[in-house]
């Protein structure tokens, strides 16, 4: 399903179900409109809560880590836990501040490198994969990028009907259309009416349309739907990097090359290709990277071969 910038009514919503999730969307409003080094503390001490009592998180996360850094120390890898819940927590808060500001706000905490090789691609006139990866910094990153070029997202519906509506109506103030992830042929059309297409390739969707790659050296159930869209058009592909600063100053976005010899063709090598992209980007700044997530859910060898 695509949307546009129209926003969804939230009037249907009133019944006692949805009473904690209109709190927490209260919440969120809140928080957006704080000075930015208040956000930035509130976020970290939300990292540290969820750190605590976030059992089933912290063991994903840890799980994960042990499988993608397994020299790391003990010591090392509770550290590095920590500053993942932390950077997850600083996230959260900023989800808040990009459905509810606008990015002119934050011009001043913005630096970008390689956004002529954006305007390059779109000079090109037969669209653009931006790729990149589930960063904590991933809703921000998208927000900020539009104080530079227009983009359609991609996305995966919640299960909660209000959530999903606050959602939506939180990016569809800044993109020009919302493209549901199942919906390849409105993101095959984005592509030919020659837009810049934001997709996130690098969360475990399950076996189907799926091909089994390393992903730090981790057999990982990766989609093709990455090398598919960018072959449809011949697209230009170029990574998209986002950080935030190690001192919570602010944001670095950062827009690769574009891709050479992508895609081949061979749907394997492909998926390695962008995996490899993904590895580099999350060494630059492990902690930022969204770990919390059962990337290697799905085995070829079954639920019984699932690491968590």
């Amino acid at each position: 399903m695509v949307h546009s910038k129209l926003g969804r009514s939230l009037r249907s919503y009133w019944s006692s179900q949805y009473w904690p999730t209109w709190l927490t969307l209260g919440v969120m409003w809140l928080v957006a409109y704080l000075p930015f080094p208040i956000q930035i503390k509130i976020g970290r001490i939300l990292g540290l809560i969820m750190l605590y009592f976030a059992q089933e998180r912290r063991h994903i996360c840890e799980v994960n880590l042990r499988l993608c850094y397994p020299k790391l120390s003990d010591t090392q890898l509770k550290q590095l836990i920590r500053k993942t819940f932390i950077s997850n927590g600083i996230g959260l808060i900023e989800v808040a501040i990009a459905w509810h500001r606008q990015p002119r706000d934050f011009l001043d905490r913005v630096t970008t490198s390689g956004l002529e090789n954006v305007n390059s691609a779109i000079a090109q006139g037969q669209g653009v994969m931006l790729i990149c990866a589930h960063f904590s910094t991933i809703e921000i990153g998208a927000f900020l990028s539009t104080l530079f070029f227009e983009m359609d997202v991609t996305y995966r519906p919640n299960k909660n009907a209000l959530f999903d509506a606050a959602m939506y109506n939180g990016r569809a103030r800044h993109h020009p259309k919302i493209i549901d992830r199942k919906d390849i042929r409105s993101a095959m059309r984005s592509l030919k009416e020659g837009h810049i297409l934001w997709y996130a390739p690098d969360q475990d969707y399950g076996p189907k349309h799926s091909v089994f790659v390393p992903f730090f050296g981790v057999e990982a159930a990766t989609i093709t739907a990455t090398s598919r869209f960018a072959s449809f058009n011949n697209s230009a592909v170029i990574f998209f990097s986002h950080y935030r600063n190690d001192d919570d100053s602010g944001y670095h976005l950062h827009f690769s090359p574009q891709l050479e010899n992508y895609p081949i063709g061979d749907l394997e090598r492909d998926a390695i290709t962008i995996n490899k992209l993904i590895e580099n980007a999350i060494r630059k700044q492990p902690d930022q990277y969204l770990w919390l997530h059962k990337r290697f859910k799905t085995q070829t060898g079954g639920k019984s071969a699932r690491p968590y």
